[in-house]
């Protein structure tokens, strides 16, 4: 399935990039307004945010990415369509014809539950009808609805079922940032548990295995108060609430968390956010890496 997919990529991306040499030293964005004269400062910006840029075959959205003598700058030449989406819950980061990446507000789920309409796969539904694309919004995988942050979704079963399949070899750097309650002793870490549910879905944490999911977060320590930590999460292996319980465990819980925490809420909401997200496309191969900023509210609190 994957070689036929890449095959179909490769049958149309014909001259989808101008490519440019790059003769001296130039941050990005300045050597594009000085190279791309037939396009307007304002449509080559957006390009560059849209992930419509490439160094030596690699998607770059930063603005002062360095460039050096030789380096290769492919711009695509694709014309975007006008349709925006707008949501309040919702950013669109990047989309091409295979997936799109988001970043998502707090107070949303990823995917239906009950009789909740709100949630992502809905907005990113009625965003492709109205932008006339005839095609379906697939859950690769899940933010808790009080978390923010990046994901994936793909746009049609085929790449759902390589991501789904392929998920933990595709994937190769995932991090979180949480404000956490107290003074992390520690400036980096790991944290290493089995995890299970019980039936009131509390996921329970055992140093020996209890019949549930070995679990392993690795943790640095960004900044420090007497009463908070800015502390960044990478996970080895995705469990369910690892972060939360995990924080828990080592008596520093997520801030907001109502039901690991200790009632510590300085921002009135659950403090954790997937903040990196990188991967290899799974049509392309090509490595797709994205970051949005520390939410300005967890970086006032240091």
């Amino acid at each position: 399935m994957k070689k036929d997919m890449a095959n179909r990529y490769e049958n149309n991306k014909q001259d989808e990039y101008a490519y440019f040499l790059v003769k001296e030293d130039k941050p990005l964005l300045e050597f594009l307004l000085e190279t791309v004269t037939h396009e307007s400062h304002t449509k080559i910006k957006a390009t560059l945010r849209g992930r419509g840029i490439k160094v030596d075959g690699k998607t770059v959205s930063q603005f002062d990415y360095p460039l050096k003598p030789g380096m290769k700058v492919a711009v695509s030449k694709r014309k975007r369509d006008g349709m925006q989406l707008k949501s309040r819950y919702v950013r669109l980061v990047y989309e091409d014809r295979y997936l799109v990446v988001i970043e998502k507000n707090v107070g949303i789920l990823s995917m239906a539950a009950g009789h909740s309409s709100l949630n992502v796969k809905n907005v990113l539904n009625d965003y492709f009808h109205k932008s006339r694309q005839r095609c379906t919004a697939h859950v690769v995988h899940r933010l808790d609805r009080d978390t923010s942050g990046l994901m994936v979704y793909a746009k049609d079963m085929e790449t759902e079922q390589i991501l789904e399949h392929n998920w933990h070899d595709i994937v190769y750097d995932r991090r979180y940032v949480a404000v956490v309650s107290g003074e992390m002793e520690d400036d980096s870490g790991t944290i290493t548990s089995w995890l299970k549910d019980n039936k009131a879905y509390i996921t329970y944490s055992s140093p020996v295995d209890n019949g549930g999911k070995y679990a392993v977060t690795h943790f640095r320590t960004l900044a420090r108060t007497t009463e908070h930590s800015l502390v960044e999460y990478s996970l080895e292996t995705g469990r369910k609430n690892q972060i939360r319980v995990h924080s828990a465990d080592m008596g520093h819980p997520v801030c907001g968390d109502v039901k690991y925490g200790n009632g510590d809420d300085p921002l009135h909401r659950l403090c954790l956010h997937a903040y990196v997200l990188c991967f290899r496309h799974p049509v392309t191969g090509e490595r797709m890496e994205f970051e949005t900023p520390i939410p300005a509210t967890f970086k006032r609190l240091f």
